[in-house]
């Protein structure tokens, strides 16, 4: 016996990308990893998911917090993402993209205020997931019977469950145009699914026995099995879930038997499956090779195929269906629908979305989609693949953006217009940035001076020229630089035409030197002297102003021929030489620290901005040979102001008077002070006495005692 199997069978993409997603996350995670009830409808595939440690739950709320749920391929209402961020849930989505589109279309059609139809299986999971995309009042219909069950009005939007037959879709859709007088035709039947019902169907009408591989619970290996009996007959068609169901009688006298699985079947079961029934019919050597069934012409099971499919061809739907047809090498306009972890979703008004990979989004390297997209975005996409081996329509931003970009590069070349690009990486000499293609700018040519951290940039926007390109070697270079020159000269000249000597104007700090600070006064720098920032003396700038500073400056002088601007910094503070006069009066003795010191005195500081000279002769009653001998630098002394010359900024003080003052007040203490009493008016008289006339303190005790 011969065993051929069906072109299209086994896992479909949603499946197969559902799998590898839990498989990651089973891998990668510390913490539980849950699926909200079974990944999938397969026995065995969910087993082996669960011995990974990926346990099913039936609620939300059965999670831990802190824990991952997967979403299965069969999507779920939106309020299931709500409980989830309500109970601290980290939700890990790996709905089928095409269910997601018809959850999207279910939703749109419900705010527009259209009743939504759904043409699909009651209780299974991905229709209530649809209906609750629809707020719960979308209507089921499982098929064109169940139309005149309900009660609609005039105008109706209609989808399907990605895995209903077209026959049934379309016959659903011939009820409705019958009974609303609008209906708004959706197609969201997967691409995949009617590939393999048409290739299992075809397979069925040339074998003498089909097996259908798959879950129990299933929906589309149930279909498939329902399309190959009605093709065999009955009897002649048998679904299976394992090799260990098949049953030797079925293929007693067979001498070609066919082999399909629905989306849900590993290719492991399929390859047990095929094997244990080339056991079973007996098969011999020369017979003993897998024939890939692809396409087998109509003739070969006529009226099966008539019956099933007639009604699906899409140039029956008439005007309802709006979908567009696709060349490879076209470019088309789309909008996101879904951002996923590797990849983006584009509807173009295709029977299915499309699909752009991650390389595939722009011409540099991104580490998300998230970085490139949103959604909502509507992009440009060129079409690599009107359908891969899956049945989906492979896009490509970065082609649809490359093709674009170069005939722009080069316009912008000849104009020398400027060009905008997003800053996507830091490289070994500059930048990387993205405008349709990879564009080089080089540090040097980043900013107007040197930048220190190019990864500033990164993810920013910027402007810049274009300087050269070489198409073929895939080249283009960028000045940023270029630009920000021209708007410096631009704003340079304008700012020279409006301002004036005496102005005072706000600025930025841009750079510090020995000498002063440059200040960004409206697009063209100034320069502060040292001299001109504060009215006392500075050994630096940064004592004052610190690079990025915003501070007020006066224009002292504008040099137009040079296109020079000096600027001042204390002219716009108070002068404290203002009121010397009467803060420091002459004869008043005041505190000051001295400063500095020089051959001919001592420069002292009264306050900041206000320094007075105590000249050496002034410095001490004495005479003194150098300043050094009477004070010290950041001495705190007491000065006497002798006089003050506000106009020529000079203050004579005196150390020397101060200590004269002091001589004085202390010779008028003394004289204040009670004198004691005396004993007689007339001195003592001296007796001489002993050798040499020597006079001994018993001579005066006893000359005083006896004088009294």
């Amino acid at each position: 016996m011969k065993v051929t199997i069906a072109g299209k069978s086994g896992f479909c993409y949603g499946v197969k990308r559902a799998i590898e997603i839990a498989k990651n996350c089973s891998r990668n995670r510390d913490g539980p990893v849950y699926t909200l009830g079974p990944l999938i409808h397969n026995r065995l595939v969910v087993d082996d998911l669960v011995k990974s440690g990926i346990s099913i739950i039936k609620n939300i709320s059965d999670a831990d917090p802190d824990s991952i749920v997967i979403i299965r391929s069969h999507g779920v209402p939106p309020g299931v993402y709500d409980e989830a961020a309500g109970n601290q849930i980290e939700i890990i989505d790996a709905t089928c993209p095409h269910v997601v589109k018809a959850q999207r279309i279910a939703r749109e059609i419900t705010e527009k205020g259209i009743q939504a139809v759904v043409a699909g299986d009651r209780d299974h999971p991905e229709v209530k997931g649809i209906v609750g995309w629809a707020e719960d009042r979308a209507m089921i219909v499982e098929g064109p019977e169940e139309v005149w069950k309900h009660c609609l009005p005039d105008h109706v939007g209609v989808l399907a469950q990605t895995t209903q037959t077209e026959a049934n879709f379309m016959a659903v859709v011939g009820e409705l145009k019958k009974k609303c007088r609008e209906v708004d035709v959706y197609n969201t039947i997967c691409n995949a699914t009617g590939e393999r019902q048409r290739s299992a169907v075809e397979l069925a009408g040339r074998v003498e026995v089909m097996v259908v591989v798959g879950g129990k619970e299933s929906s589309n290996t149930a279909k498939l099995t329902k399309l190959c009996s009605a093709v065999t007959g009955e009897a002649f068609t048998h679904q299976v879930e394992t090799a260990d169901e098949l049953q030797k009688q079925w293929f007693t006298g067979v001498k070609e038997a066919g082999l399909t699985a629905g989306a849900s079947t590993p290719q492991w079961i399929i390859e047990e499956v095929e094997r244990r029934m080339k056991e079973l019919g007996g098969m011999t050597e020369n017979e003993n090779e897998i024939i890939e069934q692809g396409t087998v012409a109509e003739s070969d099971a006529p009226a099966a195929m008539e019956t099933v499919e007639a009604e699906a061809k899409e140039e029956d739907m008439g005007d309802a269906m709006d979908i567009k047809s696709v060349r490879p090498g076209e470019i088309v306009t789309g909008v996101v629908v879904q951002v996923n972890q590797d990849e983006v979703l584009v509807d173009i008004g295709a029977k299915s979305e499309g699909v752009i990979s991650l390389r595939e989004l722009s011409c540099c390297d991104v580490s998300s989609p998230d970085d490139i997209v949103r959604i909502g975005d509507k992009i440009d996409v060129y079409v690599l693949k009107t359908e891969d081996k899956e049945g989906r329509l492979i896009l490509s931003k970065e082609k649809a953006d490359a093709e674009k970009a170069w005939s722009v590069l080069e316009g912008r070349l000849e104009s020398g217009e400027v060009l905008t690009g997003v800053v996507r990486e830091v490289v070994k000499g500059g930048l990387l940035v993205d405008v349709g293609v990879r564009a080089f700018l080089p540090a040097s040519l980043v900013e107007r001076g040197y930048v220190e951290d190019l990864n500033k940039f990164i993810g920013q926007e910027i402007s810049a020229k274009v300087i050269e390109i070489n198409r073929p070697r895939k080249k283009v270079i960028l000045s940023r630089k270029a630009l920000l020159e021209e708007e410096y000269a631009q704003k340079r000249d304008e700012m020279f035409d409006t301002l004036q000597e005496k102005q005072v104007v706000r600025g930025i700090v841009r750079r510090l030197t020995n000498f002063g600070a440059f200040v960004d006064i409206g697009g063209v720098d100034g320069l502060l002297h040292i001299s001109e920032m504060a009215w006392f003396r500075i050994s630096h700038p940064s004592e004052v102003v610190q690079v990025g500073d915003e501070v007020d400056v006066m224009i002292l002088k504008i040099d137009r021929d040079n296109e020079k601007i000096s600027l001042g910094l204390k002219q716009v503070m108070a002068n404290p030489w203002e009121n010397v006069v009467d803060k420091y009066p002459v004869g008043s003795i005041v505190e000051a620290s001295v400063v500095r010191l020089a051959p001919f005195g001592a420069f002292v500081q009264l306050e900041p901005g206000v320094e007075g000279l105590v000249h050496i002769s002034h410095l001490a009653d004495r005479h003194v040979e150098k300043p050094e001998e009477v004070v010290k630098e950041g001495e705190e002394i007491n000065v006497k102001v002798l006089s003050v010359d506000p106009e020529e900024k000079r203050i004579r003080l005196s150390i020397r008077e101060v200590n004269r003052e002091s001589g004085k007040e202390r010779e008028r203490d003394r004289e204040r002070e009670p004198r004691p009493q005396k004993f007689h008016d007339a001195p003592p008289k001296i007796h001489e006495s002993g050798e040499g006339g020597n006079v001994t303190i018993g001579d005066l005790v006893g000359d005083i005692f006896d004088k009294k």
